[in-house]
């Protein structure tokens, strides 16, 4: 795992083989949003058909729209093959599937980006659970890293997502509409 900071620097460019939400295979890139000016929410997880998985991401696919309107893509990662995500996508919600998506998950087969982002247990062959907010321009803004046994908070990420977007100083507890520090 990187030691290096990565907050406040250019986030680690990538392509990969994703399931998009219509099931169709494709490629999702952060050149890509970054071309169409939209902000990143990236997110790992440590693989299909588990249990606190499924909770993250259709929680996150059930709040997609907040994040469109926020100009914000997201993207799921997971060592997993693009045909593994499409069979678990296929799967029920009420079978531990995830059923129908609104965003795309990426298929990090040969561990090269989450190795670059630091989430990559080498000898499981697994990503931890890790979630980066990237800006329009590329700049890795937000990073958090947690045990595989503990979902993320959906509405954190969007608190945070949004107090990033004020480009201003928000003070601890800050919720939006509330007002920020001003120096």
């Amino acid at each position: 795992m990187s030691d290096k900071r990565m907050v406040a620097k250019q986030a680690p460019r990538f392509e990969m083989d994703a399931v998009m939400p219509n099931k169709e295979f494709s490629k999702v890139s952060l050149e890509d949003n970054m071309k169409d000016d939209k902000w990143t929410v990236l997110f790992f997880y440590p693989m299909d058909f588990t249990h606190v998985c499924p909770t993250e991401i259709i929680s996150l696919s059930d709040r997609y729209e907040k994040f469109n309107d926020l100009d914000a893509e997201i993207i799921g990662v997971s060592t997993d093959t693009i045909h593994t995500h499409k069979a678990w996508i296929n799967t029920s919600r009420d079978d531990n599937g995830l059923g129908e998506l609104k965003y795309p998950l990426a298929a990090d087969t040969n561990h090269i980006v989450s190795r670059e982002y630091g989430v990559l247990i080498e000898e499981e062959g697994i990503a931890l659970r890790g979630l980066f907010i990237i800006s329009p321009e590329g700049e890795l803004m937000y990073s958090v890293v947690n045990h595989n046994n503990v979902g993320r908070d959906v509405d954190e990420t969007l608190r945070v997502l949004q107090a990033l977007q004020t480009g201003e100083l928000c003070p601890a507890n800050w919720k939006p509409g509330q007002k920020t520090l001003s120096l």
